[in-house]
C-alpha cells in the first residue's frame, strides 16, 4: 500500500491493533503487549502494544508513541502502520526504532480522549511523591460552563466562551482550563488521583527494557491544536535553552515551546514528556510532541465538552453525534488533512532517524 494511502487510517481500535501486531511480526519486529483491565465496547481485551525493530540492547533509540489521548490514536496509528509496512527505519548496530501503539487503548476504543477513569493521561504522570491535587482559579470559575451535569444540548457555549475570552484573554483562559485539574473526576482535563494502570505498566516496561540506552529521541503524536493539517513540534524547553536551539537547527522553525503565549500549546501538569525524561534519567532524552492542527480551538473544546456530557450523563454508547463530533475534531476525514498527517509524520520520523542515529 502507498506510503500516504488513507487506508492506513483504521476504522476502530481493534482494527488498528490487529494490523499493528500483524505488521510488526511479518516485518521482523518483536511484539510486546501490555494488557489493561478495562475492556472495549464489544468486551474485547485492550492493551498497549509495542513493536521493537533493531538490536535488543540498543544504545540509541527512537521511541514513537501514538494514542496518549485515545481518539487521537487513529492518526498516530496510521503513521506507525505506514512506517512499518514501508520500512521507514534503518537501525544499525546498537540502534532501535520502537513503536508504542496506543498508550490509551480505552480512549481509542470508546472514542474518548481520556481513559476508563476519565483521566487525561497527559496530566497523569505526576512526579513520584507529588500529590494529585490542585486546580486553577480560572478552571474553577469556568467549571459549571465546561462540565454541565446534563446530556448534550445546545446552550450557547461558544457565545458564553467568547465573552469569557474577551474578559480574561485567550491565552490566559486557555492555560487555566487546559493545564490539568485534580478536583472534578467527571470533568474535562482531569489528571487523576494516582498514576493510572496503563501509564504504570508503560513506565515499568520502560524501566525494564530501556535500562541500557544512552540516547532517546521520542516522538509523541497528537492532534487538535494549531492550523489545520500543519504540525507543530512542541518541546519542554525555553527558547533561550541550548536544547531548544539545537532542536530548531535540526527540525526547523516548527519547533515551539509548551507556552500559551508563544505557541499553540500551554504548560501542563503531570505531562508525558517530563515523565519519560525522569524515567530515562540515565540517558540523553529529546522529547518531541508532534501536534497536528484540526479545527478552531473553541470548536475542539466544544466537541470535548459534548462527548464528556454524553459519557457522564447520557447512555455512553458509541452511536451518538457527540462521538462523531469528537472524531471530526481530532481526526478529520478530509483527504488533504490525512495526506498531510501521513506525509509530515513520516518526514519527521525520517528526520529523527538521521538525528538520533547521527547520520547528519
Amino acid at each position: 500500500m502507498d506510503l500516504y494511502s488513507h487506508e492506513w487510517f483504521s476504522n476502530s481500535y481493534n482494527h488498528a491493533r490487529t494490523r499493528f501486531i500483524d505488521l510488526v511480526l511479518t516485518q521482523g519486529g518483536l511484539h510486546t503487549a501490555l494488557p489493561i483491565t478495562a475492556l472495549g465496547p464489544e468486551k474485547e481485551p485492550l492493551s498497549i502494544d509495542i513493536g521493537w525493530f533493531g538490536g535488543p540492547n540498543a544504545k540509541r533509540v527512537i521511541l514513537h508513541i501514538s494514542g496518549t489521548h485515545g481518539v487521537e490514536g487513529f492518526s498516530g496509528s496510521a503513521i506507525q502502520l505506514s512506517a512499518i509496512a514501508n520500512h521507514i527505519y534503518t537501525p544499525g548496530d546498537g540502534e532501535a526504532v520502537i513503536f508504542v501503539h496506543v498508550l490509551n487503548p480505552y480512549g481509542m476504543a470508546w472514542i474518548r480522549r481520556v481513559n476508563e477513569n476519565n483521566v487525561d493521561l497527559n496530566r497523569n504522570f505526576m512526579p513520584y511523591g507529588t500529590p494529585y491535587t490542585g486546580i486553577s482559579s480560572g478552571y474553577e470559575a469556568m467549571n459549571s460552563t465546561l462540565n454541565p451535569q446534563t446530556p448534550p444540548s445546545f446552550d450557547f457555549f461558544l457565545l458564553r466562551s467568547l465573552a469569557k475570552i474577551l474578559q480574561h484573554g485567550y491565552s490566559t483562559l486557555k492555560q487555566a482550563i487546559t493545564e490539568g485539574q485534580y478536583v472534578y473526576p467527571n470533568g474535562l482535563f482531569f489528571g487523576g488521583e494516582r498514576l493510572e494502570e496503563g501509564p504504570q505498566k508503560y513506565l515499568d516496561w520502560m524501566d525494564k527494557s530501556l535500562r541500557q540506552v544512552e540516547s532517546v529521541c521520542a516522538i509523541d503524536i497528537h492532534t487538535g491544536l494549531g492550523k489545520s493539517g500543519e504540525d507543530t513540534l512542541l518541546v519542554d524547553a525555553r527558547k533561550d535553552d541550548p536544547v531548544y536551539q539545537n532542536l530548531v537547527q535540526v527540525f526547523g522553525d516548527r519547533v515551539a515551546p509548551w507556552d500559551a503565549e508563544q505557541s499553540v500549546a500551554y504548560q501542563i501538569n503531570g505531562g508525558h514528556p517530563a515523565a519519560v525524561c525522569r524515567q530515562l534519567s540515565h540517558a540523553n532524552v529529546d522529547f518531541i510532541t508532534q501536534e497536528f492542527g484540526t479545527i478552531a480551538g473553541l470548536k475542539v473544546l466544544y466537541a470535548l465538552r459534548q462527548e464528556n456530557r454524553w459519557h457522564q450523563w447520557g447512555d455512553a454508547h458509541l452511536k451518538h453525534s457527540s462521538k462523531q463530533g469528537l472524531l471530526d475534531a481530532f481526526g478529520p476525514s478530509e483527504s488533504r488533512w490525512r495526506t498531510s498527517v501521513l506525509s509530515r509524520g513520516i518526514a519527521l520520523l525520517e528526520q529523527a532517524q538521521k538525528y538520533a542515529f547521527k547520520t547528519v
